[in-house]
């Protein structure tokens, strides 16, 4: 009787790992001050089923680098944009991105691009602009690598929130 539910257990949480969502924790500072390193998350792996990710979504990405790692980044540009950062400030298509979020520590002040995404792709950074490893170094990642949208800050209880 324990064998067969506790089977039944591993079946049902293989399933929603797999293809509904999972809990993740973040690994570093490069999403600062919005997500801290060691926070925990749940992460959407439907929300992409039906629509495309959104600029601003925070996502779960497998890194190009190391395909077993993955990364929390927010996405900043999308299919056939063109992104671009004067000074630090981050332009999509030649309109300045929000980016309130930003802690004025966390900032860079570096120029690049313009650059456009390849149809498919995204280009993905962290909240910790002088300080993370993302798109700026390993250039726009392929839509099959984002595994899901960060749905929910569950730890630590007094920060939880959904995004």
């Amino acid at each position: 009787m324990w064998a067969k539910t506790l089977a039944s257990a591993a079946m049902y949480a293989t399933f929603i790992v797999t293809f509904i969502g999972q809990v993740a924790r973040v690994e570093g500072f490069s999403m600062t001050p919005t997500l801290d390193n060691q926070d925990r998350l749940v992460v959407n792996k439907l929300a992409y089923r039906w629509h495309k990710p959104a600029v601003g979504d925070i996502v779960m990405v497998a890194s190009p680098n190391e395909p077993d790692k993955m990364l929390v980044k927010r996405v900043v540009a999308g299919p056939s944009d063109v992104v671009r950062s004067v000074a630090g400030r981050i332009y999509r298509n030649n309109q300045p991105l929000p980016d309130d979020f930003v802690a004025t520590e966390s900032r860079s002040f570096d120029d690049w691009g313009p650059q456009v995404v390849p149809q498919g792709y995204y280009f993905v950074m962290g909240d910790h602009r002088n300080n993370s490893l993302d798109s700026r170094s390993f250039g726009p990642v392929p839509e099959k690598y984002i595994a899901g949208k960060v749905q929910l800050r569950w730890w630590p209880l007094d920060h939880r929130r959904l995004f």
